[in-house]
C-alpha cells in the first residue's frame, strides 16, 4: 500500500474495517503531513499527545460553524453538539467544564460500581445461548448506567438507546442526508425529554447528575444545560459500547489472556488500558492552531486545521514496541483514546469502570463464551466499534 492509497482507504468503507495497515503507511510517511483540503494529519503518539495538551490549540466552535456551515442551527443534532463543551473554547469551555466537573465527580462515579455490577449481572443472566453481544450487553449496559447517573427512569432506557444511536452520526465527518435527518429528529426528541426532566428536578431535586447540573448555582444557561445533558448521554454511551464490544473480541481471540483475567479480576485495569490502546473506540480528533506553530519542522499558519489520528498514535512503535500485539503486561500504557488537556473526556473514568467491572464478570459467569459467527464493524471513521458481535454463551 502506498501513501495515497493508505490515505484514501480511511475514507472508504472497506478501509475503515481495519485502518491499522493504513496508519502504518501514513506514520512511516511523516509524523505530520498536509493533504485533503490543506488539512494537516498527525500520526505519531508524541505529536498527538503534545497537541491535545497544548492550550494554543482550539476546537471548532459556533463561530467557526457560522463561517463554513451558516445554517448549522437548523439541525438540532449538530446544534446540540456545537453548543456543548465538546465544541467550546475558553472562556466558555472553562466555565462550562468547571460546572460539569464539579458534579461529575470521582466520588459520584465510584458510587456507580454497585449499579454497574447489578445491571451487568442482570444482562448476563438474561443472555440467550446464542446472541448478538452488542444488542444483548454492549449497548444496554452503558445506556443503563448513564441513565441511572442522569436520573432517567429504567422504563425509558430502550427509547434513549434509539435516540442516542441516531444522534451519534453528527460526530462523524462523513454522513448521509438520511442519517443527518435522523440525528435532527433524535435531538429534538431528546431536548423535549430533557426540558421536562430538568423542570421536574428543579421542582424536586434528587441525588442524580441532572439535579446537580440543573441547580441554580451551576452557572449554566438553559441552552448550555440542555446541550451538555445531551452530550453526556451520547458520549457516555457510544464510546463505552465500542470499548465493550472491541474488548470482548480481543479476549475471545486470546483465550490464554482471558483465562488470566478470569482467575484474577484485579488485572482488569491493565487489560482495559491496553484495550483502549490496541483498538481505540475513538479514532480521530480535530484541532485548529490559534497561532503559527512549528510541528516536526513544518510551519503551520494560524487557523490551520489538524486531524489527529488517535488510532495511529496508539500503535506508534516509537512509543509502544511491537504495537500490533495485545499485551496487558505492557508498561506505562497511556493511550490518547480519551483525548487530553482541557478537552480530556469527562466520562473516561466511568467508561473505564464499566469495562473493569464487566469483563471479569462476563468471563467468570460465562466461561464458555465464544464467537458464534463473523463480527461486523460499523462503518464509521471517528467512532470505531462493532455493529454485530455474534456469540454463544456456552
Amino acid at each position: 500500500m502506498d501513501f495515497q492509497s493508505a490515505l484514501t482507504s480511511l475514507f472508504s468503507a472497506e478501509g475503515r474495517q481495519d485502518p491499522y495497515p493504513a496508519y502504518d503507511v501514513l506514520r512511516g510517511h511523516a509524523p505530520v503531513f498536509q493533504a485533503i483540503d490543506d488539512r494537516w494529519f498527525v500520526t505519531t503518539h508524541e505529536l498527538t499527545s503534545r497537541i491535545l495538551r497544548d492550550p494554543g490549540m482550539r476546537v471548532s466552535d459556533a463561530g467557526d460553524y457560522d463561517v463554513f456551515w451558516p445554517d448549522w442551527r437548523e439541525n438540532r443534532g449538530v446544534a446540540a453538539i456545537v453548543r456543548s463543551m465538546l465544541q467550546n473554547n475558553p472562556p466558555d469551555h472553562t466555565r462550562v467544564r468547571r460546572a460539569a466537573a464539579s458534579t461529575f465527580t470521582a466520588r459520584r462515579v465510584a458510587a456507580m460500581r454497585d449499579v454497574i455490577t447489578r445491571q451487568a449481572g442482570e444482562l448476563i443472566e438474561a443472555m440467550p445461548g446464542e446472541t448478538d453481544f452488542m444488542t444483548a450487553f454492549a449497548y444496554p449496559l452503558p445506556i443503563g448506567v448513564i441513565c441511572a447517573l442522569l436520573g432517567v427512569p429504567d422504563t425509558d432506557m430502550p427509547w434513549f438507546r434509539r435516540q442516542a444511536a441516531g444522534l451519534t452520526v453528527v460526530l462523524e465527518p462523513i454522513s448521509t442526508e438520511e442519517e443527518m435527518r435522523a440525528a435532527d429528529a433524535a435531538a429534538r426528541e431528546l431536548e423535549d425529554y430533557f426540558i421536562g426532566l430538568i423542570a421536574e428536578r428543579q421542582r424536586h431535586p434528587r441525588e442524580d447528575l441532572t439535579s446537580a447540573l440543573a441547580a441554580a448555582g451551576s452557572g449554566l444557561t438553559g441552552s448550555e444545560l440542555l446541550a451538555n445533558l445531551v452530550l453526556l448521554l451520547v458520549a457516555g454511551f457510544e464510546t463505552t459500547t465500542n470499548l465493550l464490544g472491541t474488548g470482548l473480541r480481543i479476549l475471545l481471540d486470546h483465550p490464554d489472556l482471558a483465562a488470566r483475567l478470569r482467575s484474577d479480576p484485579g488485572l482488569a485495569p491493565a487489560f482495559v488500558e491496553e484495550m483502549l490502546r490496541y483498538d481505540s473506540p475513538v479514532q480521530l480528533a480535530s484541532r485548529f492552531t490559534s497561532t503559527a506553530v512549528e510541528l516536526d519542522g513544518r510551519k503551520l499558519e494560524a487557523g490551520s486545521a489538524l486531524t489527529l489520528l488517535l488510532g495511529s498514535a496508539n500503535r506508534d512503535p516509537a512509543r509502544y514496541p511491537d504495537p500490533h500485539r495485545f499485551d496487558p503486561d505492557r508498561p506505562n500504557v497511556q493511550p490518547v483514546s480519551f483525548g487530553g488537556g482541557a478537552h480530556y473526556c469527562l466520562g473516561a473514568p466511568l467508561a473505564r469502570l464499566e469495562a473493569q467491572v464487566a469483563f471479569p464478570l462476563l468471563l467468570a459467569t460465562l466461561p464458555g463464551l465464544a464467537l458464534a459467527g463473523v463480527p461486523e464493524h460499523r462503518d464509521r471513521l471517528v467512532l470505531r466499534g462493532y455493529a454485530t458481535l455474534p456469540v454463544t454463551t456456552g
